[in-house]
Protein backbone atom coordinates (compact mmCIF):
# COMPACT_ATOMS: atom_id res chain seq x y z
CA UNK A 1 0.00 0.00 0.00
CA UNK A 2 1.26 3.25 -0.89
CA UNK A 3 -0.13 6.98 0.07
CA UNK A 4 -0.38 9.33 -2.79
CA UNK A 5 -1.29 12.80 -3.19
CA UNK A 6 -3.42 14.32 -6.14
CA UNK A 7 -5.16 17.28 -6.48
CA UNK A 8 -4.71 18.46 -2.74
CA UNK A 9 -6.29 14.74 -1.54
CA UNK A 10 -4.54 11.85 0.08
CA UNK A 11 -5.17 8.22 -1.65
CA UNK A 12 -4.63 4.71 -0.25
CA UNK A 13 -3.54 2.96 -3.30
CA UNK A 14 -2.33 -0.35 -3.95
CA UNK A 15 2.03 -0.16 -4.62
CA UNK A 16 1.53 -1.43 -8.70
CA UNK A 17 -1.15 -0.10 -10.44
CA UNK A 18 -0.83 0.92 -14.23
CA UNK A 19 -1.79 4.42 -15.03
CA UNK A 20 -5.19 3.07 -16.24
CA UNK A 21 -5.66 1.58 -12.96
CA UNK A 22 -4.43 5.09 -10.75
CA UNK A 23 -6.80 7.07 -12.94
CA UNK A 24 -9.62 5.10 -12.54
CA UNK A 25 -8.75 3.74 -8.74
CA UNK A 26 -8.93 7.56 -8.08
CA UNK A 27 -12.14 8.17 -9.78
CA UNK A 28 -13.91 5.77 -8.32
CA UNK A 29 -12.61 6.52 -5.00
CA UNK A 30 -13.63 10.06 -5.45
CA UNK A 31 -17.14 8.58 -6.20
CA UNK A 32 -17.35 6.87 -3.13
CA UNK A 33 -16.32 9.69 -1.14
CA UNK A 34 -19.30 11.93 -3.27
CA UNK A 35 -21.66 9.49 -1.96
CA UNK A 36 -20.77 10.08 1.92
CA UNK A 37 -18.51 6.78 2.59
CA UNK A 38 -15.63 8.22 3.58
CA UNK A 39 -14.04 4.70 5.54
CA UNK A 40 -11.46 3.21 4.24
CA UNK A 41 -11.92 -0.66 3.85
CA UNK A 42 -9.98 -3.25 5.00
CA UNK A 43 -8.08 -6.22 3.34
CA UNK A 44 -5.84 -8.87 4.77
CA UNK A 45 -3.67 -11.19 3.40
CA UNK A 46 -0.40 -13.63 4.43
CA UNK A 47 2.66 -12.17 4.24
CA UNK A 48 6.16 -14.64 3.93
CA UNK A 49 5.56 -15.78 7.23
CA UNK A 50 2.39 -16.83 7.16
CA UNK A 51 1.08 -14.32 9.77
CA UNK A 52 -2.13 -11.90 8.35
CA UNK A 53 -1.84 -8.45 7.61
CA UNK A 54 -4.45 -5.87 7.58
CA UNK A 55 -3.99 -2.88 4.80
CA UNK A 56 -6.34 -0.10 4.41
CA UNK A 57 -7.16 0.89 1.07
CA UNK A 58 -9.46 3.81 0.03
CA UNK A 59 -10.97 1.79 -2.50
CA UNK A 60 -12.50 -1.14 -0.71
CA UNK A 61 -16.21 -0.25 0.75
CA UNK A 62 -16.01 -0.92 4.64
CA UNK A 63 -17.94 -3.50 5.86
CA UNK A 64 -20.62 -1.17 7.60
CA UNK A 65 -21.93 -0.60 4.32
CA UNK A 66 -21.93 -4.05 2.27
CA UNK A 67 -25.84 -4.85 3.64
CA UNK A 68 -26.82 -1.64 1.63
CA UNK A 69 -25.25 -2.48 -1.79
CA UNK A 70 -24.04 0.90 -3.06
CA UNK A 71 -21.72 -0.18 -6.03
CA UNK A 72 -25.38 -2.01 -7.41
CA UNK A 73 -27.38 0.19 -9.43
CA UNK A 74 -30.41 0.43 -7.23
CA UNK A 75 -33.39 -1.07 -9.73
CA UNK A 76 -31.58 -4.25 -10.52
CA UNK A 77 -30.95 -5.09 -6.52
CA UNK A 78 -33.93 -7.42 -6.30
CA UNK A 79 -33.07 -8.84 -9.51
CA UNK A 80 -29.72 -9.85 -8.40
CA UNK A 81 -30.85 -11.44 -5.06
CA UNK A 82 -33.64 -13.38 -6.54
CA UNK A 83 -30.98 -14.83 -9.42
CA UNK A 84 -28.97 -16.00 -6.57
CA UNK A 85 -31.42 -18.01 -5.06
CA UNK A 86 -32.45 -19.73 -8.02
CA UNK A 87 -28.92 -19.94 -9.54
CA UNK A 88 -26.46 -19.28 -6.60
CA UNK A 89 -23.03 -17.61 -7.17
CA UNK A 90 -20.19 -16.40 -5.25
CA UNK A 91 -19.78 -12.67 -4.84
CA UNK A 92 -16.15 -12.05 -5.48
CA UNK A 93 -13.68 -11.90 -2.80
CA UNK A 94 -13.05 -8.35 -4.28
CA UNK A 95 -17.02 -7.73 -4.79
CA UNK A 96 -16.89 -4.71 -2.51
CA UNK A 97 -13.92 -3.49 -4.10
CA UNK A 98 -14.63 -0.10 -6.28
CA UNK A 99 -13.27 -1.93 -9.40
CA UNK A 100 -15.41 -5.08 -8.80
CA UNK A 101 -15.68 -6.46 -12.38
CA UNK A 102 -18.34 -8.68 -11.10
CA UNK A 103 -20.60 -5.54 -9.61
CA UNK A 104 -19.75 -3.88 -12.86
CA UNK A 105 -21.00 -7.10 -14.74
CA UNK A 106 -24.20 -6.72 -13.03
CA UNK A 107 -24.61 -2.76 -13.48
CA UNK A 108 -23.94 -2.63 -16.98
CA UNK A 109 -25.85 -5.62 -18.36
CA UNK A 110 -28.95 -6.39 -15.78
CA UNK A 111 -30.37 -2.81 -16.82
CA UNK A 112 -31.03 -3.86 -19.92
CA UNK A 113 -31.94 -7.56 -19.32
CA UNK A 114 -34.88 -6.66 -17.38
CA UNK A 115 -36.10 -3.67 -19.46
CA UNK A 116 -39.14 -4.01 -21.45
CA UNK A 117 -37.45 -2.96 -24.78
CA UNK A 118 -34.34 -6.06 -23.76
CA UNK A 119 -34.96 -7.33 -27.60
CA UNK A 120 -34.36 -3.59 -28.79
CA UNK A 121 -31.46 -3.21 -26.79
CA UNK A 122 -29.94 -6.62 -27.43
CA UNK A 123 -30.62 -6.74 -31.64
CA UNK A 124 -28.67 -3.67 -32.26
CA UNK A 125 -25.40 -5.45 -29.81
CA UNK A 126 -25.84 -8.69 -31.65
CA UNK A 127 -27.20 -9.10 -35.52
CA UNK A 128 -28.86 -12.75 -35.19
CA UNK A 129 -30.08 -11.88 -31.64
CA UNK A 130 -34.14 -11.68 -32.27
CA UNK A 131 -35.31 -12.16 -28.60
CA UNK A 132 -34.40 -12.59 -25.26
CA UNK A 133 -35.10 -16.70 -23.83
CA UNK A 134 -36.76 -15.43 -20.80
CA UNK A 135 -38.21 -18.92 -20.02
CA UNK A 136 -34.63 -19.76 -19.65
CA UNK A 137 -32.22 -19.49 -16.89
CA UNK A 138 -33.35 -16.51 -14.32
CA UNK A 139 -35.33 -14.29 -16.90
CA UNK A 140 -33.47 -15.42 -19.79
CA UNK A 141 -29.83 -14.96 -18.58
CA UNK A 142 -27.45 -16.28 -15.42
CA UNK A 143 -24.85 -14.26 -14.26
CA UNK A 144 -21.18 -16.80 -13.40
CA UNK A 145 -22.63 -19.36 -16.03
CA UNK A 146 -21.82 -23.03 -16.27
CA UNK A 147 -23.87 -25.27 -16.77
CA UNK A 148 -24.60 -26.89 -13.39
CA UNK A 149 -25.76 -25.46 -9.98
CA UNK A 150 -24.57 -27.44 -7.41
CA UNK A 151 -20.93 -28.31 -5.86
CA UNK A 152 -21.29 -31.96 -6.14
CA UNK A 153 -21.47 -31.02 -10.09
CA UNK A 154 -18.49 -31.35 -12.15
CA UNK A 155 -19.59 -29.58 -15.28
CA UNK A 156 -19.31 -30.49 -18.86
CA UNK A 157 -15.55 -29.56 -18.88
CA UNK A 158 -15.29 -31.37 -15.88
CA UNK A 159 -13.02 -29.00 -14.23
CA UNK A 160 -15.96 -27.27 -11.38
CA UNK A 161 -15.55 -27.73 -7.45
CA UNK A 162 -16.58 -25.24 -4.49
CA UNK A 163 -13.73 -23.23 -5.06
CA UNK A 164 -13.02 -22.88 -9.15
CA UNK A 165 -13.77 -23.53 -11.97
CA UNK A 166 -14.77 -22.26 -15.90
CA UNK A 167 -17.56 -19.93 -15.72
CA UNK A 168 -18.90 -17.15 -18.12
CA UNK A 169 -19.49 -13.79 -16.24
CA UNK A 170 -22.69 -13.57 -17.62
CA UNK A 171 -25.05 -15.69 -20.32
CA UNK A 172 -27.88 -14.74 -22.29
CA UNK A 173 -30.36 -17.31 -23.37
CA UNK A 174 -31.79 -15.68 -26.90
CA UNK A 175 -33.55 -17.24 -29.98
CA UNK A 176 -32.11 -16.39 -33.52
CA UNK A 177 -34.24 -14.79 -36.59
CA UNK A 178 -34.96 -18.92 -37.45
CA UNK A 179 -36.25 -19.18 -33.78
CA UNK A 180 -32.87 -21.33 -32.82
CA UNK A 181 -32.38 -21.22 -29.24
CA UNK A 182 -28.69 -19.84 -28.68
CA UNK A 183 -26.27 -18.69 -25.85
CA UNK A 184 -23.99 -15.75 -25.78
CA UNK A 185 -21.14 -16.05 -23.14
CA UNK A 186 -19.56 -12.99 -22.04
CA UNK A 187 -16.29 -12.33 -19.69
CA UNK A 188 -16.50 -8.77 -18.75
CA UNK A 189 -13.21 -6.97 -17.43
CA UNK A 190 -13.21 -4.03 -15.62
CA UNK A 191 -9.26 -2.41 -14.84
CA UNK A 192 -7.73 -6.18 -14.96
CA UNK A 193 -4.15 -6.28 -16.50
CA UNK A 194 -4.92 -9.73 -17.64
CA UNK A 195 -7.14 -12.60 -17.95
CA UNK A 196 -7.11 -15.25 -15.98
CA UNK A 197 -3.09 -17.56 -16.73
CA UNK A 198 -3.03 -21.36 -16.55
CA UNK A 199 -3.59 -22.74 -12.82
CA UNK A 200 -2.29 -26.15 -13.93
CA UNK A 201 1.51 -24.88 -15.34
CA UNK A 202 2.42 -22.89 -12.25
CA UNK A 203 0.75 -26.14 -9.80
CA UNK A 204 2.76 -27.30 -7.27
CA UNK A 205 1.63 -30.43 -8.14
CA UNK A 206 2.29 -30.05 -11.88
CA UNK A 207 5.16 -33.04 -12.67
CA UNK A 208 7.20 -31.03 -15.40
CA UNK A 209 9.01 -34.22 -16.29
CA UNK A 210 5.67 -35.40 -17.96
CA UNK A 211 3.52 -32.49 -17.84
CA UNK A 212 5.43 -30.56 -21.16
CA UNK A 213 3.50 -27.35 -21.14
CA UNK A 214 6.90 -26.54 -23.76
CA UNK A 215 4.88 -28.99 -26.28
CA UNK A 216 2.86 -27.36 -28.74
CA UNK A 217 -0.79 -27.69 -29.64
CA UNK A 218 -0.19 -30.83 -32.42
CA UNK A 219 2.22 -32.51 -29.92
CA UNK A 220 -0.77 -31.92 -26.94
CA UNK A 221 -3.42 -33.30 -29.44
CA UNK A 222 -1.72 -36.50 -30.08
CA UNK A 223 -0.29 -36.92 -26.28
CA UNK A 224 -3.09 -35.05 -24.13
CA UNK A 225 -1.22 -36.62 -21.26
CA UNK A 226 1.21 -33.79 -21.76
CA UNK A 227 -1.01 -31.18 -20.33
CA UNK A 228 -1.29 -31.54 -16.29
CA UNK A 229 -4.94 -30.32 -16.37
CA UNK A 230 -5.62 -33.65 -18.63
CA UNK A 231 -3.89 -36.11 -17.14
CA UNK A 232 -3.69 -35.25 -13.10
CA UNK A 233 -7.32 -33.79 -13.04
CA UNK A 234 -9.10 -35.39 -15.72
CA UNK A 235 -10.45 -32.17 -17.21
CA UNK A 236 -12.24 -31.94 -20.77
CA UNK A 237 -10.21 -29.50 -22.31
CA UNK A 238 -7.93 -31.11 -24.75
CA UNK A 239 -10.67 -33.76 -26.11
CA UNK A 240 -13.04 -31.05 -27.04
CA UNK A 241 -10.15 -28.99 -28.21
CA UNK A 242 -9.13 -32.07 -30.28
CA UNK A 243 -12.78 -32.46 -31.33
CA UNK A 244 -12.87 -28.81 -32.74
CA UNK A 245 -9.30 -28.15 -34.04
CA UNK A 246 -10.08 -26.65 -36.94
CA UNK A 247 -11.04 -23.87 -35.14
CA UNK A 248 -7.68 -22.97 -33.60
CA UNK A 249 -6.42 -22.48 -37.26
CA UNK A 250 -3.32 -20.98 -37.12
CA UNK A 251 -1.77 -23.31 -33.92
CA UNK A 252 1.31 -24.00 -35.49
CA UNK A 253 2.06 -19.77 -34.67
CA UNK A 254 3.17 -21.25 -31.63
CA UNK A 255 6.25 -23.37 -30.55
CA UNK A 256 4.34 -24.46 -27.01
CA UNK A 257 1.20 -25.15 -25.82
CA UNK A 258 -0.50 -21.93 -26.77
CA UNK A 259 -2.74 -21.71 -23.04
CA UNK A 260 -0.36 -21.32 -20.61
CA UNK A 261 -1.15 -17.23 -20.78
CA UNK A 262 -4.33 -14.79 -21.31
CA UNK A 263 -5.38 -16.59 -23.84
CA UNK A 264 -6.03 -19.77 -21.05
CA UNK A 265 -9.59 -18.04 -19.89
CA UNK A 266 -10.84 -17.38 -23.72
CA UNK A 267 -9.79 -20.92 -24.82
CA UNK A 268 -11.68 -22.09 -21.52
CA UNK A 269 -14.93 -19.85 -22.21
CA UNK A 270 -15.10 -21.10 -26.06
CA UNK A 271 -14.85 -25.02 -25.01
CA UNK A 272 -17.53 -24.31 -22.94
CA UNK A 273 -19.56 -23.26 -26.09
CA UNK A 274 -18.22 -25.77 -28.09
CA UNK A 275 -19.52 -28.49 -25.15
CA UNK A 276 -23.01 -26.83 -24.84
CA UNK A 277 -23.29 -27.16 -28.50
CA UNK A 278 -22.44 -31.13 -28.04
CA UNK A 279 -24.60 -31.45 -24.91
CA UNK A 280 -27.44 -30.05 -27.31
CA UNK A 281 -28.91 -27.35 -24.97
CA UNK A 282 -28.29 -25.18 -27.45
CA UNK A 283 -28.31 -24.85 -31.22
CA UNK A 284 -25.59 -22.33 -31.23
CA UNK A 285 -23.16 -20.79 -28.61
CA UNK A 286 -20.96 -17.56 -28.91
CA UNK A 287 -18.47 -15.76 -26.35
CA UNK A 288 -17.32 -12.82 -26.52
CA UNK A 289 -15.36 -10.22 -24.01
CA UNK A 290 -16.32 -6.69 -23.12
CA UNK A 291 -13.87 -4.36 -21.66
CA UNK A 292 -13.52 -0.52 -20.10
CA UNK A 293 -12.93 1.19 -23.10
CA UNK A 294 -9.61 2.51 -22.09
CA UNK A 295 -8.35 -0.99 -20.85
CA UNK A 296 -6.02 -1.43 -23.69
CA UNK A 297 -3.79 -4.01 -21.01
CA UNK A 298 -5.76 -6.74 -22.68
CA UNK A 299 -5.47 -6.40 -26.59
CA UNK A 300 -2.51 -8.43 -26.45
CA UNK A 301 -3.99 -11.22 -25.82
CA UNK A 302 -7.17 -10.44 -27.24
CA UNK A 303 -5.27 -10.30 -30.56
CA UNK A 304 -3.09 -12.84 -29.88
CA UNK A 305 -6.42 -15.22 -29.56
CA UNK A 306 -8.11 -13.34 -32.70
CA UNK A 307 -5.11 -14.47 -35.07
CA UNK A 308 -5.34 -18.37 -33.37
CA UNK A 309 -8.73 -18.82 -34.82
CA UNK A 310 -8.06 -16.76 -37.46
CA UNK A 311 -10.88 -14.02 -36.27
CA UNK A 312 -13.03 -16.49 -36.30
CA UNK A 313 -16.98 -14.54 -35.57
CA UNK A 314 -17.61 -17.44 -32.70
CA UNK A 315 -15.66 -14.86 -30.75
CA UNK A 316 -15.96 -10.98 -30.56
CA UNK A 317 -14.91 -7.90 -28.47
CA UNK A 318 -16.78 -4.91 -27.77
CA UNK A 319 -16.66 -2.24 -25.14
CA UNK A 320 -19.08 -0.80 -22.68
CA UNK A 321 -19.02 2.67 -24.03
CA UNK A 322 -20.71 0.76 -27.24
CA UNK A 323 -23.16 -0.72 -24.80
CA UNK A 324 -23.98 2.47 -23.38
CA UNK A 325 -24.45 3.94 -27.42
CA UNK A 326 -26.56 1.29 -28.14
CA UNK A 327 -29.03 1.68 -25.80
CA UNK A 328 -29.47 5.85 -25.76
CA UNK A 329 -30.75 5.17 -28.90
CA UNK A 330 -34.07 4.38 -27.32
CA UNK A 331 -33.96 7.44 -26.06
CA UNK A 332 -36.01 6.00 -22.89
CA UNK A 333 -36.34 7.92 -19.72
CA UNK A 334 -34.95 4.94 -17.23
CA UNK A 335 -32.35 3.63 -19.65
CA UNK A 336 -31.39 7.08 -19.79
CA UNK A 337 -31.15 7.49 -16.09
CA UNK A 338 -29.21 4.19 -15.86
CA UNK A 339 -26.84 5.46 -18.64
CA UNK A 340 -25.59 8.71 -16.50
CA UNK A 341 -25.42 7.03 -13.47
CA UNK A 342 -22.81 3.98 -15.20
CA UNK A 343 -20.99 6.83 -16.91
CA UNK A 344 -20.73 8.65 -13.91
CA UNK A 345 -19.64 5.74 -11.41
CA UNK A 346 -17.30 4.45 -14.69
CA UNK A 347 -15.59 7.50 -16.15
CA UNK A 348 -16.89 6.45 -19.78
Amino acid sequence: MKEKFIEGKTYKLPSSLTPFQEEMYVHLINWKWGNNINESGIYQKKDKNGIVQTYEYDAILPKSVHKNYPLIYPPILMDLQEHRKKYYFKFHQHFNHMASSQAANANLFLPLLIHPKANDIFSLLKSDFKSLATAKLYKGFRIEFWDGNSNEERGLLKDHSSLSGTDSDIAIAYYNHNNDLCLWLIEHKLTEKEFTECGGFKSKDRDKTKHLCEKNFFEILSNKNYCFHHSFKGREYWNLTDENKSFFVNHAKHNSCPFKGGMNQLWRNQLLGFSLEKSGMFKEVYFSVVKHPKNKALDKSIEQYKDLINHNSRFSVFDSKEVIEKAAKLNDSDLNSWINWYKELYKI
